[in-house]
């Protein structure tokens, strides 16, 4: 299947809906105006995606993971189309805040460890059969600027990890690994996290 020139980039947008992006092959689970590829992201264990090996430069997914049943299936096959180095961009809402429990669809909660998951020197205790390696290179958390206004970085990540509802989206920024690497545990590397802070908003006063 051919969607590009093989001499330009190929960038896949997954659970594009009704945002159509132009330049990228937009892959939906229903058919619509503008969707290039009709796929079922949570049958990836059955079905491949209608890609060749090492195919994709780059891949966007905005509020879709939490959506999957089946995340490491997907992640292996987005591993298996991605060429070396491609980068994969994840939005999320974050585990501890009501957006990602309200929902009745979402079936995953995604929190700053979670990625990890879709690498391989996680797994040095166990197997599950999973063979896709990501490197978590980059988290970016939308944080709420009333709570954090002055905060330090540690101090803010120290509330992340402690209270609910202080983060109101992240951002991951995957790196495809070619070829995977051992279950080793001294391979673990940590993201780079940063924080952006939404706007301030005036305080109720008695």
């Amino acid at each position: 299947m051919s969607h590009q020139n093989q001499t330009e980039e190929r960038k896949l947008h997954l659970g594009c809906g009704r945002d159509i992006k132009s330049g990228w092959i937009n892959l939906d689970h229903i058919a619509g105006p503008g969707v290039d590829v009709v796929a079922d992201l949570d049958d990836c264990a059955n079905t491949p995606l209608p890609f060749e090996d090492d195919s994709i430069d780059e891949i966007l997914a905005s509020h879709l993971i939490e959506h999957l049943k089946n995340p490491l299936p997907f992640m292996q096959e987005l591993h298996r189309i991605s060429k070396p180095g491609a980068q994969a961009v994840f939005r999320v809402p974050y585990g501890s805040t009501d957006d990602a429990f309200t929902d009745p669809t979402h079936v995953q909660r995604y929190f700053i460890q979670s990625w990890g998951y879709f690498s391989q020197p996680l797994y040095w205790r166990a197997d599950y059969g999973y063979r896709g390696d990501w490197d978590t290179g980059y988290l970016l958390l939308h944080v709420d600027g009333n709570t954090f206004d002055g905060c330090s970085p540690d101090e803010i990540l120290n509330g992340v990890m402690t209270l609910r509802n202080v983060v109101t989206e992240m951002t991951a920024v995957l790196t495809a690994v070619k070829p995977i690497r051992p279950a080793d545990k001294e391979l673990q590397t940590r993201p780079q996290i940063e924080f952006e802070l939404s706007p301030v908003t005036a305080r109720a006063t008695s």
